[in-house]
């Protein structure tokens, strides 16, 4: 065999040797599989349906094929920059809990222009964060005693109330009226609880007052 024939195989072998390493670092960086749900921030809960090779201005890429069925979309997302663009897992039972727990909790109204919260609230809603998105359904939620909602305001609303809603029926692989049900009981349990409460201490007050000035006129 010649200088020149060993020297060409030597070469074959290490271009092979670098296609796998190359293809072994590609297959590392995957963090979603098909069948997989997961959250795109713009776009909410998804499910990854297959991972396709992509060549884009002469390179070869690799994206997941991410179905929103919701909004009847498809959208391409390369492997490499998936985690960087805010895609994620669905959201642990942790994070699930205290997305509840901020549901609970009073609605925080900023005393600010409403252009400027409602680009507050829009920039929750596209976080990709539950816990965000649970801020913005807490704070924009009415009950019936409660003045109406603008049309702006309803719009953020079932915005985000869809976001949360999808995921919590992806976590707990049950349908949106169940999980919708669920989130909408919490909020209504949780505003009963603080306008009983709110009468109470009215009402102590009230007496209280009453008190302070039978004392002044005895």
């Amino acid at each position: 065999m010649t200088k020149k024939a060993v020297r060409f195989m030597a070469t074959d072998k290490k271009t092979t040797t670098s296609k796998k390493k190359a293809s072994a670092k590609k297959t590392s960086k995957r963090a979603f599989r098909p069948g997989q749900h997961i959250v795109y921030p713009a776009h909410g809960v998804g499910e990854v349906i297959g991972i396709e090779q992509q060549v884009i201005a002469g390179f070869d890429i690799e994206v997941y094929v991410v179905l929103f069925e919701q909004d009847k979309m498809t959208l391409r997302v390369p492997t490499d920059k998936a985690e960087n663009s805010g895609m994620r897992a669905l959201s642990n039972e942790l994070i699930l809990k205290d997305s509840f727990t901020t549901l609970k909790g009073r609605a925080r109204i900023k005393r600010t222009m409403w252009s400027r919260r409602a680009q507050e609230y829009e920039a929750k809603i596209n976080s990709g964060d539950l816990i965000l998105v649970s801020e913005v359904v807490r704070d924009l939620h009415r009950t019936d005693a409660q003045p109406e909602q603008s049309y702006s305001e309803r719009q953020l609303y079932e915005a985000a109330i869809d976001r949360m809603v999808r995921e919590v029926a992806a976590i707990k692989k049950c349908s949106r009226d169940v999980a919708l049900g669920e989130v909408l009981e919490t909020l209504t349990v949780a505003r009963n609880r603080q306008a009983a409460k709110a009468a109470k201490d009215a009402e102590k007050a009230a007496s209280e007052s009453d008190d302070g000035e039978d004392t002044a006129a005895a």
